[in-house]
């Protein structure tokens, strides 16, 4: 099997610098491949005659992350050869994690994406951005598949600003709406990738209009820059659509905080007056349970009374 040649490979190249108790667990499982692809860490080690943190040794100087990962590799014999194949490119994410891992890792994931947007972000061009969406007459939020998710929610929070915004999940429309903005609006496009062909079309139709245009990419250089007065950039390179990109909506809503939080310090007056009108308009649909309403009424009702 191949990639049972390839464990004994690593034995025999490791074997030399390897203890005398680590070399026992080497023989054994260079001796009983099969067998030891079956055995947990205890009993592999009861087998060599070792103690299990020696087996754990033993398979961290194999050049695996600890003895899970060994036994997977012995278990599945293709996947040595994929090893360098990363399904979530920039994520530590492995076929022998188990579930109790997940937490750690999304969210130290989420804090590298974090990082690589607080360098790459240029203040300037933030600034501009919210002064253009601000005095914006009218915003049209484009984006496509994962990048529907930070269009909408920028188009939530600025509606809740008394912003005329306008959003449509389908592509042609959104094209349809850029070819119709004036030098008085201003369209918003998100891309990971800044190629996009939807977005970029839109945002391309939007410039031909004279109207102002801004573009959220993760990729310096991009094409939807071409037609871009402003990029905002969260991060600094592009990834693989299977990596980073899936996962691209953390640095993205991030982005959308601070354009949301800018435009209300543009005019702090106006913006938090208008945010109050929008609370007040929906404060009737919080959900109030036939309890609460009860008790609501009793201390009406003694409040009256006294």
């Amino acid at each position: 099997m191949q990639t049972s040649v390839g464990i004994r490979e690593r034995i025999d190249h490791v074997y030399p610098s390897l203890r005398p108790a680590e070399r026992s667990v080497a023989q054994y499982v260079r001796d009983h491949l099969d067998e030891s692809a079956a055995l947990t860490v205890g009993q592999l080690a009861e087998k060599a005659e070792v103690s299990q943190p020696t087996v754990i040794r033993f398979a961290r100087k194999l050049g695996f992350g600890g003895y899970r990962e060994l036994r997977y590799v012995l278990r599945h014999p293709q996947s040595e050869k994929r090893m360098t194949f990363d399904p979530l490119e920039g994520f530590d994410l492995n076929p022998w994690d188990g579930v109790e891992t997940v937490p750690a890792k999304a969210v130290n994931g989420a804090k590298s994406l974090l990082d690589d947007l607080a360098s790459a972000l240029d203040q300037g061009a933030l600034r501009r951005a919210v002064t253009m969406i601000a005095e914006a007459k009218t915003i049209d939020i484009l984006g496509v598949e994962n990048s529907l998710v930070p269009a909408t929610d920028l188009f939530t929070k600025l509606s809740y600003l008394g912003l005329t915004c306008r959003l449509n999940a389908d592509a042609y429309l959104q094209q349809i709406g850029t070819g119709h903005l004036t030098q008085d609006d201003v369209a918003v496009a998100f891309s990971y990738s800044g190629s996009s062909a939807d977005t970029v079309k839109a945002l391309r139709l939007a410039k031909a209009q004279g109207a102002h245009t801004v573009a959220v990419t993760n990729s310096l250089g991009a094409p939807i820059e071409n037609w871009a007065d402003v990029s905002l950039h969260t991060g600094h390179s592009k990834r693989t659509i299977y990596g980073n990109a899936i996962f691209s909506r953390v640095a993205q809503a991030t982005l959308v905080d601070m354009l949301y939080m800018g435009v209300i310090l543009s005019d702090y007056g106006r913006f938090s007056t208008e945010l109050d009108r929008s609370g007040k308009i929906i404060a009737d649909r919080e959900f109030v349970s036939k309890t609460s309403r009860a008790k609501s009424g009793r201390a009406k009702s003694g409040r009256a009374k006294s």
